[in-house]
Formats: C-alpha cells, structure tokens, sequence
C-alpha cells in the first residue's frame, strides 16, 4: 500500500470513529436537553427519578367499548393505557401520612378521559406525557382528608360541599417523560406552600418553570381549568354531579 492511499485509509477511520462517538454521547445522554417541537423550536426540561410508582401504563391498545355517555365513570388505562398512574392516597405518600384509597386505578367521567387523551396527545410532541396522582376521590376519603387537613384553601370542607374529586371529574397531573421518569416540577404533591400555586415567578428552576407552564397551557387547551393553588389540580370545565355510592373495585 503506498503512502497516499495508507494515509486515506487512516482520515477513513478517524472519521467513522468521530461519527461513532458522537452518537455514542447522544444515545447515552438520552436527548435529556429538550423536546423538539414542530415548528422546530425546542423547549427545556429536566427530570428526577422516582423508585416508588405504584403502577404505570402498559401500552396496550384498549379493548374496552366506549361508552354511550360522557358521565358513565371508566378506570383510566381502559381508554387511555399511555397515561401513567401513581395515586397518592392510595399510598402513605401524601399529606397525612396514611393510605385513604382501597384502590389503585383511576377512574373518572368518560367525558372527562377523553379530554385527558387529547392532552397526553399533545404533551407527546414535547417527548412527554401525563402521570395522574389523583382522580375519583370517595365521599368517605374526603371525610379523612378534611379531618387531616381543614384548609379550605386546599380541601373541600365536605359539610359545605364536594370536591370536583369526588364528581370524577377532577385530576391531579404531573410531567413524565418517554421513560415514565417524574419531571421538575415547582414542588412535590400535597405541598401547602406559595411554592405550589401558579404565580412561577418565585421558582428558580428554569426547567420547574417551563415544565408547570407547559402542563397548565396543554390541559386548558384541553378543556380544563386549573386551580390557582395547586399546579397539578386541575377540574374539567363540563359539570357533573357528585357521586355519593361509586366505589372503585378493589
């Protein structure tokens, strides 16, 4: 072999070991960095991990049949399996301390599922999708959170009304990626804190701030409106009645 074509051959595999290398980096790191939009922006987010979910989608199509009405209650992952579940109170990881639920499935008004599709749809753009922390909450778990917790501003004094919890038409959200990893968020759940409402201005993560506004503006574009206290509550704007006998399967 002759020097000039010895030489070519060596600029060959410098090349094709850069290339290499290069895709070894992004493949490692995940595309952490950002979602890329359609428009061809990008938008910034960040990610923690959490070792206790207590059930995630299976990504699975549905075979369930839809139902003939918008308030007929469904479990969630029967319509919507890429939607994520972690619920709080059926856990000890919440506000008091103590597992309220007897169940672990979401369920909520079909109407109300629906409009929860149409934004976990529109979070997938982004590289992200919803994990529901709370949905259809019993008269009788509202009974105990009230007596943990007799903050109107947080819990809905069951004396003087229901929570939209308990009309199953309400749901506590956050941000998970492609992995199911929990997203940066402006504070956990069940945080009684200024941290939590929806004036972000006082969040110093960037990635907290972006992450909270993108999730508020996806689920109102959805038809939700979203409680000013909490950043992952938030009501569907169709109203229903409560629901005093509904008992999710165990």
């Amino acid at each position: 072999m002759d020097k000039q074509t010895r030489a070519l051959a060596l600029i060959i595999c410098a090349v094709g070991f850069v290339v290499f290398a290069a895709l070894a980096v992004y493949v490692a790191s995940g595309n952490r960095g950002g979602g890329v939009l359609p428009q061809g922006q990008t938008v910034k987010y960040s990610a923690v991990s959490t070792s206790d979910r207590s059930q995630t989608a299976s990504g699975t199509q549905t075979t369930a049949a839809a139902p003939k009405s918008n308030e007929e209650m469904v479990r969630v992952r029967d319509f919507a399996p890429e939607i994520r579940v972690d619920l709080k109170y059926a856990g000890k990881r919440n506000m008091t301390g103590k597992r309220l639920y007897d169940f672990s499935d979401a369920y909520l008004r079909y109407g109300t599922v629906k409009k929860l599709i149409r934004a976990q749809k529109k979070l997938e753009k982004y590289g992200m999708g919803l994990e529901i922390w709370d949905a259809y909450r019993t008269v009788r778990a509202q009974q105990k959170l009230w007596a943990v917790c007799p903050n109107a501003a947080y819990v809905t004094d069951p004396s003087k009304g229901y929570s939209s919890h308990t009309k199953g038409s309400a749901v506590d959200v956050t941000l998970v990626d492609t992995d199911g990893t929990e997203m940066v968020m402006p504070t956990g759940f069940d945080n009684l804190t200024k941290l939590a409402d929806r004036d972000y201005s006082d969040i110093d993560d960037e990635f907290a701030r972006e992450n909270a506004s993108l999730l508020e503006k996806t689920m109102k574009s959805c038809g939700f409106t979203a409680y000013k206290e909490e950043w992952w509550h938030f009501t569907d704007k169709d109203r229903y009645s409560v629901l005093k006998d509904f008992v999710p399967p165990q």
